[in-house]
């Protein structure tokens, strides 16, 4: 297979160690500045991904073609983020694909939106609400950059009078109450439909599964993603000493025809 080219207004990873990349959009005519020397993006017109360019003086950088979590993390933003650590998960849980119609609240500034997109395209429709305009349009950007805004339709509603969507595959929600969105997630989802809802505290959690269980949902579990880099040298391999810990919860279930009267989070050996 052909090695892709960089083309004018491509965006670019400019790797230069573990701790120090940079994206940036491939302009005619313009210069990146870095602390090792400056670029000029002409330069990286016509080059193939993986190849090497120096700077002025003489520093080399790798060429790469940035993957969803570049965009994800290197993102304009407005608010915290959902780590790839995070998003991984909740995209499993809600067993989205190719074609899914998800409703997501809130979108925040679009780093979980993308991650969204990326895997419902080309078929499927990411429907996102969020209430505060700066966020929504700092998503706009992100989504752009990222080339999959045309797979997102951004909505601006308070979510707890309700969606207008109705037999999505998925509702995901990273908001502050998300107990009082779920009577409405149970009627936007179709049957046997996934909710996947990510708290950072523990007492949200709490009444998130109360309701959860209270409205018809079944398979209501929660895990949290704990993520531990390795520091890999021969003879002095180990447990990086930072790490990224406690980020949030994941909740989730599924959404049965008829309202389950079963409060336990194992219905399985409930029986």
């Amino acid at each position: 297979m052909t090695n892709k080219k960089v083309g004018e207004d491509d965006y670019v990873l400019l790797y230069l160690d573990v701790r120090r990349t940079y994206m940036i959009e491939v302009e005619a005519g313009k210069t990146f500045h870095t602390h090792k020397g400056y670029i000029k993006l002409d330069e990286l017109i016509g080059k193939a991904f993986g190849e090497t360019v120096k700077t002025s003086l003489g520093v080399e950088f790798t060429v790469l073609e940035p993957l969803l979590t570049d965009y994800m993390m290197k993102s304009s933003r407005k608010t915290q983020i959902t780590y790839p650590k995070d998003a991984a998960l909740i995209v499993m849980f809600s067993g989205i694909g190719s074609g899914s119609r998800v409703v997501e609240s809130g979108t925040g500034t679009g780093a979980l939106t993308t991650a969204l997109a990326h895997y419902v395209k080309p078929a499927g429709k990411v429907y996102s609400y969020e209430v505060r305009e700066e966020f929504q349009r700092a998503a706009e950007k992100n989504l752009k950059r990222a080339g999959l805004l045309e797979f997102v339709e951004l909505k601006s509603r308070d979510v707890t009078m309700g969606f207008d969507e109705r037999d999505v595959d998925a509702v995901i929600l990273d908001l502050a109450v998300p107990w009082l969105v779920v009577p409405h997630a149970y009627e936007a989802l179709k049957p046997s439909g996934t909710i996947v809802s990510f708290s950072p505290t523990i007492d949200q959690v709490v009444k998130a599964t109360e309701a959860l269980r209270e409205h018809g949902f079944v398979c209501v579990e929660t895990v949290e993603c704990l993520m531990r880099g390795m520091q890999v040298e021969r003879g002095k391999t180990r447990p990086q000493t930072l790490m990224t810990g406690h980020s949030g919860y994941i909740t989730y279930a599924r959404k049965a025809l008829k309202h389950s009267q079963k409060t336990g989070g194992n219905e399985a050996e409930k029986a």
